[in-house]
């Protein structure tokens, strides 16, 4: 096994999205992290920095992931749609053609609001499919809990055998929520072919030698494995790695495609009201 290098360490940047929803960046680039493009961490305590939320807004030729921890997100769409996911919850959306949707966090008793959204991009060839939805509750992703301390909530592709519930992605990627006890050190393989990050998202550890801690994301290098070695209070992180689509990005807002002609074109669809197509 040949263990990956730190291609890059970086701290997630305050942003403000949607209706004035304060978040933090970890970053938002269709090139070094194909096929993902954005992972935003949407981790407040305070309502009035996201009770505003996400309004009635579009998206077309992605798919987001939304996974939260802590609170609620109230969601729904131009299909009809409507729902709320909470705590160890995931919804997977494939935008496909284009759908126009909105999402509503709202905290918990104690004001929390605590989740993720993780974008990937499309091949060309599904980026005018029709809009589909994966809600997975909590209790439906696997859990593995190990005798060294070890917790992996195995959200979409495979771990040590365990597949997770979300499939058929175009990018196939594998998505995890790992923790580790203090002090103990572990191996995750992790196929060269595929492109690979960690977040922290709880305490801190070492990262294929880097040390890193909350709000950190870890960009891996070439090779087959990850080792990671918890902190003296643990650390909790997630994990991501897809094969990259290796295709031109054309990326403006909630709109990803691969050229400047077919980026217009959508712009032109939601002003003409051609946006949304009919379902087959």
């Amino acid at each position: 096994m040949t263990t990956r290098t730190v291609k890059r360490l970086s701290k997630s940047r305050p942003v403000i999205e949607g209706a004035g929803v304060h978040l933090h960046r970890a970053f938002g680039d269709p090139t070094e992290f194909d096929p993902f493009l954005l992972l935003d961490d949407f981790r407040s305590d305070v309502p009035k920095d996201y009770l505003s939320g996400f309004p009635w807004h579009p998206h077309r030729g992605m798919e987001t992931i939304t996974y939260v921890l802590a609170g609620t997100v109230e969601h729904g769409d131009s299909m009809g749609n409507r729902g709320v996911i909470g705590p160890g919850d995931v919804q997977w959306m494939t935008a496909g053609s284009g759908i126009i949707h909105q999402e509503m966090p709202k905290g918990d008793e104690a004001g929390r609001m605590h989740g993720f959204q993780l974008w990937a991009n499309l091949p060309a060839r599904m980026k005018m499919t029709p809009p589909r939805y994966q809600e997975v509750k909590a209790a439906d992703i696997p859990e593995i809990s190990e005798i060294d301390g070890t917790r992996i909530r195995v959200i979409s592709g495979s771990f040590e055998g365990i597949r997770g519930p979300v499939d058929s992605i175009a990018a196939d990627p594998f998505y995890f929520d790992l923790s580790l006890s203090a002090g103990r050190e572990k191996k995750l393989a992790v196929d060269s072919v595929r492109k690979a990050f960690a977040y922290v998202i709880g305490g801190d550890g070492k990262f294929c030698g880097e040390q890193a801690d909350n709000r950190s994301l870890i960009l891996f290098g070439t090779g087959d494995e990850v080792i990671v070695k918890a902190g003296k209070d643990g650390v909790r992180f997630l994990l991501a790695s897809g094969e990259p689509i290796r295709e031109p990005v054309a990326w403006q807002g909630p709109v990803v495609m691969n050229t400047e002609e077919e980026l217009r074109q959508a712009f032109d669809e939601l002003e003409k009201g051609t946006f949304l197509k009919p379902r087959s």
